[in-house]
Parts: structure tokens; C-alpha cells; sequence
């Protein structure tokens, strides 16, 4: 047996900034035994709770499936126990697969390395027991395998997700530095939005926020898109509880009204890729969009507002933004009576410039960007 099998334990990778989100939704999900730790969440749960978390989850980024664990010093011992695992459980001769590797603190010094070893390792399990070695592909392989080693201690892991489960499948092209969809649904999460009052993006860019807000508000499951998820290569794959948990996953779905999620930006072409990226979600096109300058808006009053102005990575990195915000902070007191703003600001430098005292602000990071998310009370 495996180590997820003899004790029902999982391991997911879930953003600092937002675990205590994801714990919820872990246990709303049906994990138990929820422990936070650095860059993730251990859990256990059962099969059924496994997929159904996998399928369901928006803020989590990879569910792993722990294989073994053991001691390792050295890169010759990690190839050693690797070439014990019988991979044929897991893939065939002509399935591709990857590996992710992270060495912290180890006799093993590099992640590349480390990761080399196991790939060297399931290749040659497979030329010498089967005259054939699998194929890799590091960007859409049909299995992803992980090695974790901390403290000398390895973990090797299957992806039950297939690849991050940020990639819902309905975003068919982007604009620059787009948001990534976990931090969207993080954000839609925080602004406590109940899925009746109308919700207004006046910088939707590529549509990311109104794809998440009309996620959460219809009950889809973030997974629907998806085509292949790695638990499909678990040796104890249950096909049939998998169908179960799709389609109870698709009877939640609830229609939602036409204009309830609305957003626009002032860029045609962006414009018409939110269009097409939300078009891929919604059947029947309920989320508006639509061209136009945020400060040509006559008012937007009495609505959640969420968005993510721009900044400098967006635009030029040299580009002072402290007018427009200025400027945005004076839109927001004169025309938006009534509402709320939850406003993401990927440069937090401009949050002075706006001129609004925020009710709180919460660190959130983008990639690379030690953004604020900040929600202000419009009267």
C-alpha cells in the first residue's frame, strides 16, 4: 500500500495569504484533520472527499497523494527507493508524465537536480521491466509526479489534480499580467458578496473577477472545464464514484440572472477576450460587458464593486499612477453612492493616493506582487 492509502492524508498547496480561506473550504469540502503548514494544508479525507475537493475546490492550487516517504541523503538513495515503486500503477509506456521538485535544507542542494533523479529513476524502472520508457513533458504531461525533501526527509507524491487547478479551462486568452483565478476567487471570497446584489467591474480586463463572482454565485464547480485530473492515475481510481461526484457537482448549478455580474474596460480588444473567457462558462451569456472609460460611468450606486486597477507591470513600469487614483478615489465618493469597493492594489504605494479610509486591508500577493486588497464603505 501507499501512503495516502494507509492513512487517507493529503497534502494541499494553497497560497500563504489565503490558507485560512481554503481551510474552510477544505472543511466545508469534507477534509478532516486540517493542519496548516508552510505553503499548504495536510488533511485526510476520504475517496469520495478527495475528488469532490479536487472538482470543487477555487482556491486551492494542487492536491497531492503522498506515495512514500523516507530518509534520504543522498541523490543516489532518492534514485534507489524511487526504482522500488512499481510505476506501471501509475502510467503506461506511452503516457508522458513531469516532475515538480522542492529541496529545502538538504544534502541534496537543487530542485532540478533532485527532480532529475526521480525522472531517471521511473525512466529506467520502465526501459528495464518493460524495454520501453515513458515519454516527458514538461507542460502538459498526463501525470504529474512531485518530490518534496525537507530536512533530508523525501516525500514522493502523485498530482491527484493533473497541474494547478488554477487553470479552470475558461480562459481562453488574456491581457497583460492577468490575475491569477485562485487570487480572484480569494478576492470574491473576502468581499462576503452574496451572489443577489449586482456586481461591478470597471476593470475587468480579461475577466478573470466576473468568472469567479459568477462561479461562486451559479454553485459551478470550478472543475467543469477540466479535462483530465490526475487522480484518474491513482491505482485505486474508482471510476464510477468519480462520474458521482461530477454530476452532483452539475446538479448544484443554479441560473442567475442577466446583468447581475456586470463589468467593463476601456480597452476594445480586452473587452472582446473578457467576452470570449466568460463566454466559456456562462451557457446563455448572462455576464455583461462592455467598452468604456471608468470615469465616463454615470454612477455606479448601491453595488459591490470589485476590481484590479491598473498598475505598472500592466502598464508602463515607470508610469507614475498616483493622479488616475486620484482621480479613481474621487469617482468612487461622488458616483458610487450606496456601494461597496473591494479595490486590489497590485502596487500598495498607490492606496494613499486614493484618498478613501479603507474599512481594512488584507495582503494578498499576485505572482510576484505584494498586493492590498482593500474594502471601503461608499455613502
Amino acid at each position: 500500500m501507499y501512503q495516502y492509502q494507509e492513512t487517507n492524508t493529503y497534502f494541499a498547496q494553497v497560497a500563504d495569504d489565503i490558507k485560512d480561506l481554503a481551510q474552510v473550504e477544505l472543511e466545508s469540502l469534507g477534509a478532516m484533520n486540517i493542519r496548516l503548514v508552510y505553503r499548504g494544508i495536510h488533511f485526510k479525507a476520504s475517496r469520495q472527499n478527495l475528488y469532490s475537493i479536487n472538482y470543487n475546490s477555487s482556491l486551492i492550487n494542487r492536491i497531492l497523494a503522498p506515495l512514500l516517504h523516507f530518509d534520504c541523503h543522498s541523490d543516489k538513495y532518492l534514485y534507489k527507493r524511487a526504482r522500488e515503486i512499481p510505476w506501471e500503477g501509475f502510467l503506461s509506456k506511452s503516457d508522458t508524465f513531469a516532475v515538480n521538485a522542492t529541496v529545502t535544507h538538504s544534502a541534496i542542494k537543487h530542485s532540478k537536480f533532485a527532480a532529475l533523479r526521480l525522472k531517471d529513476a521511473i525512466v529506467d524502472y520502465f526501459r528495464d521491466n518493460m524495454g520501453k520508457r515513458p515519454t516527458i513533458d514538461t507542460k502538459n504531461p498526463d501525470v504529474w509526479f512531485n518530490l518534496h525533501i525537507d530536512q533530508n526527509r523525501a516525500t514522493i507524491s502523485l498530482d491527484t489534480s493533473g497541474g494547478s487547478l488554477h487553470r479552470r479551462g475558461y480562459r481562453q486568452e488574456t491581457g497583460a499580467a492577468p490575475m491569477i483565478e485562485t487570487l480572484a476567487a480569494a478576492i470574491i471570497q473576502l468581499s462576503e458578496w452574496d451572489g443577489k446584489t449586482g456586481l461591478y467591474d470597471p476593470f475587468c480586463g480579461s475577466g478573470t473577477l466576473l468568472c469567479e463572482a459568477y462561479l461562486k454565485a451559479s454553485g459551478t464547480p470550478p472543475g467543469i472545464l477540466r479535462k483530465n485530473f490526475g487522480l484518474e492515475h491513482l491505482p485505486d481510481f474508482d471510476a464510477l464514484l468519480w462520474e458521482q461526484v461530477k454530476s452532483a457537482g452539475r446538479q448544484k448549478i443554479i441560473p442567475i440572472s442577466t446583468g447581475l455580474i456586470t463589468g467593463s474596460d476601456i480597452d476594445r480588444q480586452i473587452v472582446e477576450t473578457a467576452r470570449l473567457n466568460c463566454s466559456a462558462i456562462t451557457p446563455h451569456n448572462n455576464i455583461k460587458i462592455q467598452r468604456q472609460d471608468v470615469f465616463d460611468i454615470k454612477n455606479i450606486n448601491g453595488k459591490m464593486i470589485v476590481c484590479n486597477p491598473p498598475y505598472g507591470i500592466r502598464l508602463e513600469k515607470t508610469t507614475d499612477l498616483s493622479n488616475f487614483y486620484q482621480r479613481l478615489g474621487d469617482f468612487l465618493k461622488q458616483r458610487c453612492t450606496g456601494s461597496t469597493a473591494f479595490i486590489y492594489f497590485g502596487e500598495r504605494r498607490y492606496l494613499k493616493n486614493i484618498g478613501l479610509r479603507s474599512t481594512w486591508k488584507k495582503a494578498l500577493s499576485n505572482g510576484g506582487l505584494d498586493g492590498r486588497l482593500a474594502k471601503f464603505e461608499l455613502y
